[in-house]
């Protein structure tokens, strides 16, 4: 079976490559255009671009499915595309090319947390469990209808991204199970069921901290927007950023926002008890452990987080 792999970031790396090695005739990439990274805003290649060359398979870049795109999905005459977190709108006209289809792998179980930023959201929901999907695409968000699920435990210290890359590990052999049924006819794919819950992508301001909010619920926001877009707060009209913290149920009296400095950790008040700072970066600087930042502080009276 011909198949057309689509994807950008490096959460589907493992895709193609379980692919890969599992045998599939991979028979080009889809994936966007090369981006500017760093102060120096250099074009370079999205990580599945990379691994595609390092793997000598055709690189096909477009950031919209266009004509020119069109013809070249054409051209390879897929039996299937697999796509993960490609990063734009699949159109009929190229839904249609594949005699499979698309098959989509999605990082919730579905029909919970359909959109841009499934992960992130089910941390910050506080959910106890996660997964992933894999379905055919439609032209709805994330509405097409099932092949096969796996499921993953949240642990209480996961950040987003530590989860979204065992996410993209397990998930990677889900889809190649799934391109193995379809193939054989083994599988049959069936409408979503459930709650549904939307899952939009995050911005700036989804990572500020409300130190009014109870400790479990900012624990779980901090943990949900690590590493992206980050979570910060503001000091002396600076904004400054906050890495995962830790629960401190032993401190209760610390009004929201006010920080506490002891010996070997430096504490923030919030609508329940405190948390314990872990990695923080003030503006202008590097990250750094919060207690190495509290030495270099002139003062260390009235200092309150906004």
């Amino acid at each position: 079976m011909k198949v057309l792999f689509a994807g950008t970031p490096s959460v589907a790396v493992p895709s193609l490559d379980v692919l890969v090695s599992g045998g599939f005739d991979v028979v080009a990439v889809l994936t966007r255009p090369d981006a500017p990274i760093g102060r120096k805003r250099v074009l370079t290649p999205s990580p599945v671009a990379v691994r595609a060359a390092e793997l000598g398979i055709p690189v096909i870049k477009a950031d919209r499915i266009d004509d020119d795109a069109r013809a070249a999905i054409s051209e390879v005459n897929p039996d299937v595309a697999a796509i993960v977190a490609y990063g734009a709108i699949i159109p009929p006209a190229a839904l249609a090319i594949p005699k499979h289809g698309w098959i989509n792998l999605h990082f919730s179980l579905l029909p919970a947390w359909r959109g841009a930023a499934p992960v992130q959201h089910s941390v910050i929901n506080g959910d106890d469990v996660t997964g992933a999907s894999t379905f055919l695409l439609e032209a709805g968000l994330d509405t097409g209808p099932v092949y096969g699920v796996m499921t993953e435990s949240i642990l209480p210290t996961d950040t987003s991204t530590v989860l979204l890359d065992r996410l993209s590990h397990s998930g990677a052999v889900l889809l190649a199970q799934t391109l193995t049924g379809i193939e054989s006819g083994m599988v049959a794919a069936v409408p979503q069921s459930g709650e549904i819950t939307l899952a939009p992508k995050l911005g700036l301001e989804d990572g500020h901290i409300d130190w009014s909010r109870p400790a479990h619920g900012i624990d779980r926001r901090v943990r949900g927007v690590t590493s992206e877009p980050g979570a910060w707060t503001v000091l002396a009209g600076q904004r400054f950023k906050v890495g995962p913290v830790a629960l401190r149920p032993d401190i209760e009296s610390l009004a929201p926002g006010r920080l506490l400095f002891e010996p070997k950790a430096v504490l923030v008040g919030t609508g329940s008890h405190a948390v314990q700072l872990g990695e923080v970066q003030p503006a202008g600087k590097k990250a750094m452990k919060a207690v190495d930042w509290a030495r270099g502080l002139a003062t260390k009276e009235d200092v309150v987080f906004e």
